[in-house]
């Protein structure tokens, strides 16, 4: 690569934001060229190295303009909400640019929005941004294809208090794997909710269940279940970091730091890391 990649990130005042701004400035190949934050924020005009507790400032300040930052960016990554990612991916789309997704909750009609967008830019988009999550989705996948439909599938998953959806983005990734690897679609097996005299467990289906509480960063299991025989895989986050580093891999992997010149089009973890689907 040549000149590094410039990065800007959305939510910059949360800590997501905060921490991939320390990361970004940390890695080679990249810097930090920017950072969002909604109107009214009092963050606005606060400079990014000392709002992400750098040593120094950087002499970038914080915008409410997502126009004027995406101009002067190579990629943005986007941990935000669904809305806020729609409108961050046809700005990343009329500008060309690398646009990295980890919002998670999105409903239908906002993913085909997101395809839209990815016809004119490149947009990377993940439940989990973690090499050990995407990991553990090629194993699932894996998994669901070598043991036959008689083995039960749930995913269990547990978050922090704040968080606002579920299942997880991870949870469904997972999920999705598994279906992958039965070669079913998961919006027709998917058991999300169980309560009261709910009947037996309808065969080939894949059950959610979530849990809140504390500040559980993310941990998820993926159980594998038959008469007398069980099987669990897992992951434990134990730091967000972990996220932030898989989003800056995946900009720069937009930007071509592989030497493989990127076009538009929608895609994944897995395509960053070069794992099997």
């Amino acid at each position: 690569m040549g000149a590094d990649v410039k990065i800007a990130v959305t939510g910059v005042a949360g800590r997501m934001g905060r921490t991939l701004i320390r990361l970004i400035h940390e890695t080679p190949g990249a810097a930090v060229s920017g950072g969002i934050e909604v109107k009214g924020s009092p963050h606005v005009g606060a400079d990014l190295g000392t709002l992400a507790g750098l040593a120094e400032p950087i002499g970038i300040v914080v915008s409410d303009d997502p126009l004027a930052v995406i101009k002067d960016a190579d990629a943005l990554i986007d941990f935000s909400v669904p809305a806020a990612s729609v409108e961050f991916a046809g700005l990343a789309a009329q500008a060309r640019i690398v646009h990295v997704i980890g919002t998670t909750g999105f409903e239908e009609a906002q993913e085909e929005r997101i395809r839209a967008a990815a016809r004119h830019a490149t947009i990377i988009k993940a439940g989990n941004m973690s090499l050990g999550v995407n990991l553990l989705a090629s194993l699932v996948r894996q998994a669901a294809r070598a043991l036959d439909p008689a083995w039960d599938i749930e995913i269990v998953e547990m978050h922090h208090r704040h968080k606002v959806d579920a299942p997880s983005g991870t949870a469904l990734l997972l999920g999705q794997a598994a279906a992958e690897g039965r070669g079913i679609t998961l919006s027709n097996h998917s058991e999300r909710g169980r309560d009261g005299l709910t009947g037996a467990r309808e065969s080939g289906a894949i059950g959610f269940a979530s849990l809140r509480g504390g500040s559980v960063v993310g941990d998820h299991q993926v159980i594998f279940a038959t008469e007398s025989e069980r099987i669990t895989l897992g992951h434990i986050a134990e730091d967000r970091a972990i996220f932030a580093r898989g989003a800056i891999r995946a900009a720069l992997w937009g930007q071509g730091s592989d030497n493989q010149k990127r076009g538009p089009g929608l895609f994944d973890m897995a395509d960053v890391l070069g794992l099997d689907k």
